[in-house]
């Protein structure tokens, strides 16, 4: 890519999108191409395929899909699957038609196996049974990998896979029902402190209701209340984070410097597993992530374990050898980042 290179970033107002917008306005890129989903329905083939005639983009960072947490994913397993699968064919499709020279298709590590070694290496992929809970999701994104795969190989485009780890960071989902385990946590401990505290003018604000005990009523469902707060499982599972600005710079690091030649990892007949793990290879336990962000918050009451919901997976530890091979490293610890995202956090919704 050089600066004046028209690239495309499908799913810019998201997580992942923004960070990608931001590192690349950094880095002096004056020619982006965005859409929000009421201009461009990425699930729509028709409407697709006349954005692609019309603005003919040269690069695609393909970061739109539908995402949720635990519980999102197995309430809606109809539409992970169906609205994920759409949406990356019409992009990663298209992109061929019109001539792309290079596209990036963002998945998640979820793609690998419940019962993976740990950590997970690229060549780990279908070789065993997916956590049932977002096995939907996992499929469509192995799709997508082995789509892009596949026009490499049929086609000749150059179009690449990454596999970032759990994300968080500016423009996070810190819906209750919907969000990850990061930043759901930092907004329960948070409502949590505000009423133990009696701010209930900030809880208002915060929950959009009129009356505290509206508000009460409702964070109660999620096990929020000024004396505890209610955690999903045992807390004994281990997960890695990726502060989204990383995972960003990451990404325009491979488009900037990668092909799809460097990701193949031999010389056999069969060429597989060409996707990139995204991550730092550091973990943690659920049950001391809610400790740190508890302490960063200050809240004062306890942390409760519900031994009677799902761990989900016990560990998800990327291996990034094959990413540090490539010439990129994390920058930003857990610490730091957990940090930076409160304070972003608080500054959008309670000022």
């Amino acid at each position: 890519m050089d600066k004046h290179s028209k690239i495309y970033v499908a799913g810019h107002r998201g997580l992942v999108g923004s960070a990608l917008i931001e590192n690349l306005q950094e880095k002096g890129y004056k020619n982006i191409v965005t859409r929000t989903h009421k201009e461009l329905d990425l699930a729509n083939t028709v409407e697709v395929a006349k954005f692609f005639v019309t603005e003919k983009p040269e690069y695609v960072f393909l970061a739109a899909a539908k995402v949720g947490g635990i519980v999102a994913n197995n309430t809606y397993r109809a539409d992970f699957i169906y609205e994920n699968l759409m949406i990356q064919n019409n992009v990663i499709h298209q992109s061929y038609l019109n001539g792309v020279k290079k596209l990036l298709f963002l998945g998640s590590t979820c793609i690998y196996p419940k019962n993976a070694p740990q950590p997970m290496k690229e060549e780990y992929l279908l070789t065993d049974t997916l956590e049932y809970t977002n096995e939907p999701y996992a499929i469509a994104k192995i799709a997508g990998i082995k789509t892009c795969e596949s026009y490499n190989l049929q086609y000749g485009t150059n179009f690449i896979s990454v596999m970032p780890t759990n994300l968080y960071g500016p423009n996070d989902n810190f819906d209750l029902e919907k969000s990850h385990v990061l930043p759901a946590l930092i907004r329960k401990i948070h409502l949590a402190k505000l009423l133990n505290e009696s701010r209930y003018d900030e809880v208002l604000k915060n929950t959009g209701f009129e009356t505290i005990d509206d508000a009460r009523t409702y964070l109660s469902k999620f096990g929020v209340s000024e004396n505890s707060v209610e955690i999903w499982g045992t807390g004994n599972p281990r997960r890695e984070f990726l502060w989204s600005k990383d995972m960003a710079d990451a990404c325009v690091f491979i488009m900037e410097n990668r092909d799809f030649q460097d990701t193949i990892s031999d010389n056999s007949n069969e060429v597989r597993n060409t996707h990139i793990n995204i991550g730092t290879g550091q973990e943690v336990s659920i049950k001391d992530l809610a400790n740190k962000i508890k302490d960063l918050i200050g809240f004062k009451g306890e942390l409760v374990f519900n031994t009677d919901k799902p761990d989900g997976t016990l560990r998800k530890l990327t291996d990034v050898s094959k990413l540090n091979n490539l010439g990129w490293k994390h920058s930003v610890s857990l610490d730091e980042g957990i940090e930076k995202i409160y304070k972003w956090y608080t500054t959008n919704n309670d000022e």
